[in-house]
């Protein structure tokens, strides 16, 4: 899935792990992504937190994908920083699963928490047909 991800790619988004329900995923906040004010963009932290996501909620060998997500930014994230995001499924019934993830920077500092829901796709993919 991370080799067709070319949103990804262009983020320099590295995958480090993948469990069942769970991933991680790293990024270095690039002077590409800076906003006007000289922080990282909310938007390239959201992709981050989103792709950490994706991987965990495709974690299962179904194909699923975002319905809703949110993030609360925490802290400023400066040029150079090492982010991780850490994704865990929180609930899984059905289709329908909750992740949370943790951004944090090479401290150990929370600098955003997302919530997303996930959906498995009913048409064609790696099995999605499975799930009613």
């Amino acid at each position: 899935m991370h080799a067709a991800d070319a949103a990804a790619h262009l983020l320099g988004i590295e995958v480090e792990r993948v469990e069942p329900g769970g991933a991680l995923v790293r990024m270095t906040a690039r002077s590409e992504v800076l906003n006007g004010l000289g922080m990282l963009h909310g938007g390239a932290l959201f992709t981050l937190a989103d792709t950490a996501m994706g991987h965990a909620s495709n974690s299962h060998g179904l194909d699923a994908v975002a319905v809703a997500a949110s993030i609360d930014f925490l802290a400023p994230v400066a040029e150079g920083t090492v982010l991780t995001a850490h994704a865990v499924e929180r609930h899984r019934h059905g289709r329908l699963a909750l992740y949370e993830v943790t951004v944090s920077d090479g401290e150990g500092v929370v600098v955003a928490v997302f919530h997303g829901r996930t959906q498995v796709r009913r048409t064609a993919g790696r099995g999605a047909a499975e799930v009613p």
